[in-house]
């Protein structure tokens, strides 16, 4: 029955988004890489957050929550807070110059030389960060979630390697053959089953352990067992701490929802900015709300553990209690059987939807910024389309391979551990960003100068600072994401100050408008955006403690 009903919804899945995309035309640039530019509202939301919602937020998330409590939901709260300023101050910009990738606009502010190295920059961090943790997490899950290690017979890191082929080999048909429209039109039906599917979890969790006590006390006993797990704001010690949030933490949110290609291609893809400042604000919504279905389950699953032994023999690995195990066991123990099959058709689906999207971003960069501009500047449409087609394998094969090779045995603290490695090359990029939009003197070799020394300040931070008690990082600046911010308040002063004396540009950056779009802007979108960022502050008020 669970098998049955998780190959009729995957199934179903694919079809819908075949039949809605069907006579889409898809071998040109604009087709392919963009969706025509028809993309609206809704289809926008569900696409960000099924591009961002999957295995490495509902299994690292809640696996942080597990240890830390409330505290992790910094990534989503503030997620939120970042989606407003894209949808106000960023997206405008993006469309007007007509843009198809971040790079793209590096060029048209910079230089070419920019725009390479942005590319290649973007792509490498894909295949060797962002595509294996998605590949890893999703593995975890879905072993813990549909016992596959008793259903098989297979060890745990045989069934990781067998997980993760499957899930290339299906995610990788979507954004191989279908393009962009496919992608965020699977991420909006799979993005409708998530969130029915995640919320059930959170509602049975919270129901079965309120069932003998009543949920307030429920809720007591779990305040009562650890008194830091629903304070919103991070003691020292832990993977975010409170005086993080306006460093480090802020920075890392703010570049992926505002400057990362992954997540904002679906943006530059909008009818109009009418369109796409409805469909950022809705998704920032639900970011702001998100800790309902990517945190309180960790939490409850940790005081289920304290109080079953039972349940916490499910999550020993090699002696230990393995918190990346956690929400795949509570699904396993709190969802009744028959919706099994579903909700792993729902995790498969979210699990496909971010790893098909960032193939389709890797195809994008390769085939616009490297292949057409620099291999074969004469090749038609359908050639470059077939070289991101050809990019999307290779991609995919690559993430396969490095996937249990770099996260395997590193399971705690694996999502603080993964925003470490997204730092790397998210600080120097966002420097060099912020300063192309706000700055109109610096010039190309500015910015790459600024992007070398940020690369190589982030690797002594990340490979030479030491351990987390005698490391001169830690000592020196309390932590990892403070320093990250230092060196970004650096990277910024560097480049103004190159730019301003010896690397000035001729003539000082004007933005064309490329009348790709109209421009016209969503008229509530201030007020919504001022009562989202509004509604993110009051979270953190009513459950700082």
């Amino acid at each position: 029955m669970t098998l049955a009903t998780f190959i009729f919804f995957t199934a179903l899945v694919a079809v819908l988004t075949w039949w809605l995309t069907l006579g889409k035309k898809n071998d040109t640039d604009d087709g392919f890489f963009l969706a025509g530019r028809g993309l609206t509202g809704i289809i926008i939301a569900g696409s960000l957050l099924l591009t961002n919602l999957s295995t490495e937020q509902l299994v690292g998330l809640n696996a942080g929550s597990f240890n830390e409590g409330l505290s992790v939901m910094a990534w989503e709260v503030i997620a939120g807070f970042s989606l407003v300023i894209l949808a106000l101050v960023f997206l405008p910009r993006y469309l007007k110059s007509g843009i198809t990738t971040i790079p793209q606009f590096m060029e048209e502010r910079y230089d070419g030389r920019v725009r390479a190295l942005t590319s290649v920059i973007f792509i490498i961090a894909y295949c060797v960060i962002l595509l294996p943790f998605v590949l890893y997490t999703a593995a975890k899950g879905l072993i813990a979630m549909l016992q596959l290690t008793d259903a098989t017979g297979m060890g745990e890191y045989e069934l990781i390697w067998a997980v993760i082929s499957f899930i290339a080999v299906v995610g990788g048909a979507y954004a191989i053959f279908g393009g962009l429209r496919a992608v965020a039109v699977s991420d909006t039906l799979n993005g409708a089953g998530l969130l029915v599917g995640s919320s059930m979890i959170t509602i049975f969790a919270v129901s079965y352990i309120s069932q003998e006590v009543g949920l307030v006390e429920a809720f007591k006993d779990i305040n009562a067992r650890d008194s830091d797990a629903f304070n919103s704001l991070g003691v020292a010690g832990e993977d975010v701490p409170w005086h993080t949030l306006l460093s480090g933490v802020f920075l890392i949110n703010f570049f992926y929802w505002c400057t990362n290609q992954q997540i904002i291609q679906r943006t530059f893809a909008a009818k109009n900015l009418a369109e796409g400042q409805k469909g950022v604000l809705l998704a920032s919504f639900f970011k702001i709300l998100a800790p309902l279905v990517l945190v309180l389950p960790g939490i409850v699953a940790a005081h289920i553990a304290a109080n079953s032994v039972e349940f916490e023999q499910t999550l020993m690995s090699e002696g230990d209690v393995d918190a990346g195990k956690a929400y795949g066991a509570l699904v396993n123990l709190v969802l009744p059987k028959p919706l099994t099959g579903f909700f792993a058709a729902v995790i498969v689906g979210s699990i496909l939807s971010t790893f098909n999207s960032v193939l389709n971003s890797c195809a994008t960069l390769f085939s616009l910024d490297i292949y057409k501009k620099y291999v074969r500047p004469e090749a038609s449409q359908k050639q470059v389309v077939f070289a991101g087609q050809i990019c999307s394998i290779a991609v995919a094969i690559f993430a396969v391979v490095m996937a249990p090779n770099i996260f395997y045995g590193r399971e705690k603290g694996l999502f603080g551990l993964f925003q470490g490695f997204n730092s790397l090359y998210f600080i120097p990029l966002l420097a060099i960003i912020m300063i192309g939009f706000f700055n109109r003197n610096a010039n190309g070799t500015s910015a790459i100068i600024t992007v070398v020394t940020g690369l190589v300040l982030m690797l002594i931070g990340m490979f030479a600072g030491g351990d987390e008690k005698t490391g001169w990082l830690i000592s020196t600046f309390k932590s990892g994401y403070h320093y990250a911010g230092a060196v970004f308040v650096l990277l910024v002063v560097l480049q103004i100050i190159l730019g301003q004396t010896i690397m000035k540009r001729d003539v000082p950056f004007v933005q064309k408008d490329a009348k790709v779009v109209d421009l016209t802007p969503w008229k509530p979108a201030k007020i919504v955006g001022g009562a989202l960022i509004t509604l993110s502050l009051l979270i953190y008020i009513v459950f700082a403690s």
